[in-house]
């Protein structure tokens, strides 16, 4: 080992003068063929060496990637430093280069140098040499492997209350826990791209951490399993790009314990099931449950739960299921369950994306009777109320069954929303045939030509089949406005005083998918 530079099995080491280049020591010793010891290091990121662990037909070690290894003399690797070097590095100012003095002064007319007094250098300068009113620092990138001494550490940043600790070579939780306890002040702590081991022997009671960020550490669930005891104050945990799955429970079915944890971000994992997300249930305090980049197919409120005690996911505000795999309604219909939930992300699901057979914004908004924001955007009483009409109008005009608990089961709100707006069906008499009969099954719509090059057209108000398309539609406008070689844009004017009216972009859809009814106002523009 001593040979070796002093460097030992799975230890984190960067490139001499190059900390972004950051690796695990795999191998120590002697390599066939060559003289002297050699370091073999596992690169970061399954890249940036030249093999996978074996050379020359011989295997020294097995490496994540096909070329992510390499060997390395111990002169070319660093072991990196303490974090008060680290600090003092990033922050200190009492030692100028000379380009920095010469920034300072300025030539007269006779070549003299004359200091120039920049207004609040002294204030940012006494600042920064009196570390102990340093309130956040960063480190990102420096090389750090260690807490160092504690009473260092506690001396220099005594009042230190953000850490940011990204892409550093800290490995081990005891140099965390270290510097936490040195730290008394210190609230959040960012701890992304540092892979951490998976273990720890004993830990102490950490009340002052509120924040913790371990995104892309390669953490396993059993591992949070552990920090939640010395962690047990937690508000936030980061836990993006950590290949997680499974969420292990030892004791019973649901995760225990995290009862001040109001944020968890899985985001870009490996999560597939939700069962899995089940199992955070009665997370207590749990208010926001973000799960972006995942692959989750389906979503449904926990059923078959005790009887007895509070609700599953009580407290939950924010459900953010951007970019999964969610393809059906139930899974939409499900969020109405969740007692709290006001704010939801589900864009970039099949679900959400028309052009994907999946249902436009005001579909959603409908279906979603609670919430308050939906993909980022509020949900005004406005956009409200004329949403759920446009969705009763398009389920009147759809439903191949007026039996009510297959519309139930198809469209849970309907009913609901019906008698709310005040919407009754349409009863057409049975003596009515033949044409009259065709006529009462017409919408009304108001079309307004507004195109620039259009002329100055009065707006038309026509009479049309629900199954309109919007294709066909185009079709018609060019007739009944008599345009030529102008290509068409179709928009559904809102309530007045909105200022987006809605692009009609599906060709094949017809007027009653859209929710379209009678009274509609189309609004005909030329493409730009």
């Amino acid at each position: 080992m001593a040979a070796a530079g002093g460097f030992r099995l799975g230890q984190r080491v960067h490139a001499a003068g190059d900390p972004r280049r950051a690796g695990t020591v795999r191998y120590l010793g002697p390599v066939d063929g060559h003289a002297g010891d050699w370091v073999g290091v596992d690169w970061d990121g399954g890249a940036g060496g030249r093999h996978d662990g074996s050379l020359a037909g011989r295997r020294y070690f097995a490496a994540a990637g096909d070329r992510s290894a390499s060997f390395a003399r111990p002169s070319a690797l660093s072991a990196g430093i303490p974090l008060p070097d680290a600090l003092r590095l990033r922050y200190r100012v009492d030692d100028f280069t000379k380009e920095e003095q010469d920034e300072m002064y300025v030539f007269s007319t006779s070549q003299k140098r004359v200091s120039v007094e920049l207004v609040g250098t002294n204030k940012v300068r006494d600042k920064l040499n009196n570390f102990d009113e340093l309130l956040c620092a960063s480190v990102s990138f420096m090389g750090v492997s260690s807490a160092g001494s504690p009473e260092e550490l506690q001396g220099l940043v005594p009042n230190l209350r953000q850490l940011d600790l990204t892409g550093n070579l800290i490995s081990q939780w005891q140099d965390i826990f270290s510097l936490c306890q040195a730290l008394p002040s210190l609230e959040v702590l960012d701890l992304t791209n540092n892979t951490m081991e998976n273990d720890f022997v004993e830990s102490p009671l950490l009340k002052n951490i509120r924040v913790l960020v371990l995104n892309n550490c390669g953490v396993t669930w059993g591992l949070i399993e552990k920090l939640k005891v010395p962690f047990a104050c937690l508000t936030d945990l980061h836990l993006i790009w950590n290949k997680l799955n499974i969420i292990t429970t030892p004791v019973g079915k649901f995760v225990q314990g995290f009862d001040k944890l109001r944020l968890l971000n899985l985001e870009d994992n490996h999560i597939v099931s939700w069962d899995e997300m089940v199992k955070l249930s009665y997370l207590r305090s749990l208010e926001q449950l973000h799960l972006n980049k995942n692959k989750i197919k389906h979503v449904r409120y926990p059923s078959n739960l005790p009887s007895s005690g509070p609700p599953a996911f009580e407290k939950l505000q924010v459900l953010l299921l951007g970019s999964n795999e969610i393809e059906d309604f139930p899974s939409v219909d499900s969020l109405n369950l969740f007692p709290s939930l006001m704010d939801v992300r589900i864009s970039d699901n099949p679900i959400a994306d028309p052009a994907k057979g999946g249902a436009p914004r005001f579909v959603l908004v409908a279906r979603l009777g609670n919430v308050k924001i939906l993909n980022g955007s509020e949900v005004s009483a406005r956009e409200r109320r004329e949403a759920e009409i446009r969705y009763i109008r398009l389920v009147m005009g759809k439903a191949e069954s007026n039996e009510p608990e297959l519309l139930k089961q198809l469209h849970p709100r309907f009913a609901e929303l019906k008698a709310f707006h005040g919407i009754e069906d349409e009863k057409p008499t049975s003596r009515t045939s033949g044409p009259q009969k065709m006529a009462s099954g017409l919408i009304s719509i108001t079309l307004k030509c507004v195109g620039p090059s259009m002329g100055e057209k009065q707006p038309l108000t026509k009479k049309l089949p629900p199954a309109t398309t919007v294709g066909k539609l185009k079709s018609l406008c060019e007739s009944f406005f008599k345009l030529k070689d102008i290509k068409l844009r179709l928009f559904l004017e809102e309530e007045q005083g909105c200022p987006l009216p809605q692009l009609l972009e599906e060709e094949t859809a017809s007027l009653v998918e859209l929710g379209i009814g009678t009274g509609a106002t189309i609004i005909v523009d030329e493409e730009s």
